[in-house]
């Protein structure tokens, strides 16, 4: 071929060349309670400018990710866990290194395991011991389904090894107890609300504090207080690209952008207004007064770190399956 005509032959094949169009809508799939969150984020998102229709699908973190696995097309998620994004890791779903391609270890906003009982405080439950009170029921979901139910699990056993000096049989007595008094088990955290407020089942709902805030401001502090505990358990919430979807459907772009607009100061902003706790200074700053003090351990101080606690609490025949057994 006459290489004069290499550059216009080049340029008649581009144009010849079907362009793949971005998708124009994605899919998150989140955790149980985050529905108004996520509403509010993508009404936000979309003022922002983008075009992206942004599809939600709701359930226990832990039970999303095992739909994934099976088969729901989430081009991103929006988990309360990292154990949760690790079983899409092992799955081939998400990368590796997916905690590095966002900033804060890919957890844009985070909260922990918290108090709502009924005005006036009848049963006066103010720590994690008062919840293994006799008389005493508790609601919270069900932590083999539930990133929140085992957050909750995990937060009384820091408790416990404090009060107990790392004593494992007062630790797990203490644990049965508590399990006893759940008289249900749901699945996620807003049936757990729902229980517990609509239902009217039981003295103190353990949730997130996001939940515990909004909740007393939805239904009015003359019918719900949060009580926060002396000590609860940091509860990050990851969020990952899901490679495996957005490869095949091309939408790992606009599935990226969405997810940096969580961390930036608009997104951060629309978390704090919907009671989490968020990373960036300014927004923090100015949301201080909405959020009491507290201390938190973390899962690497306190259990060592998620692959531990995989293997040692939640996996079959671990610790949370003997506080299940015994009651």
């Amino acid at each position: 071929m006459n290489k004069l005509f290499v550059p216009a032959f080049a340029a008649l094949a581009l144009a010849a060349t079907p362009v793949v169009a971005q998708p124009t809508d994605i899919l998150n799939a989140s955790y149980d309670i985050a529905r108004e969150l996520f509403d509010a984020e993508n009404a936000a998102y979309t003022a922002s400018g983008a075009t992206v229709t942004v599809n939600q699908s709701h359930a226990g973190s832990s039970a999303q990710a095992r739909a994934i696995l099976e088969g729901l097309q989430a081009d991103v998620v929006t988990f309360n866990q990292v154990t949760d994004v690790e079983r899409l890791v092992e799955g081939g779903f998400v990368s590796d290194d997916w905690q590095t391609e966002f900033p804060n270890n890919a957890a844009p906003f985070y909260s922990f395991p918290s108090f709502l009982v009924r005005v006036g405080n009848p049963k006066n439950i103010n720590d994690w011991g008062d919840l293994a009170s006799e008389g005493v029921q508790v609601i919270f979901p069900n932590p083999k389904t539930s990133g929140n139910g085992r957050y909750t699990y995990l937060a009384a056993r820091a408790w416990a090894n404090e009060e107990y000096a790392g004593d494992e049989a007062q630790v797990e007595a203490y644990l049965t107890k508590l399990f006893s008094n759940v008289p249900v088990f749901e699945t996620g955290g807003r049936a757990a609300t729902t229980a517990f407020t609509e239902r009217q089942l039981g003295d103190v709902l353990v949730t997130f504090e996001a939940e515990t805030l909004a909740v007393t401001k939805l239904l009015g502090d003359d019918q719900y207080q949060p009580v926060t505990p002396s000590v609860s358990f940091l509860s990050e919430f990851p969020v990952a690209i899901v490679d495996k979807v957005v490869d095949a459907r091309g939408s790992r772009d606009v599935a990226k952008a969405y997810l940096d607009f969580l961390f930036t100061p608009e997104g951060q902003e629309v978390a704090a207004q919907n009671f989490h706790r968020v990373q960036e200074e300014t927004v923090a700053a100015a949301h201080a007064e909405t959020f009491p003090e507290i201390r938190l351990v973390t899962v690497e101080d306190e259990f060592g770190g998620w692959d531990q606690v995989a293997s040692e609490h939640f996996a079959d025949g671990g610790l949370l399956d003997k506080v299940f057994i015994n009651q």
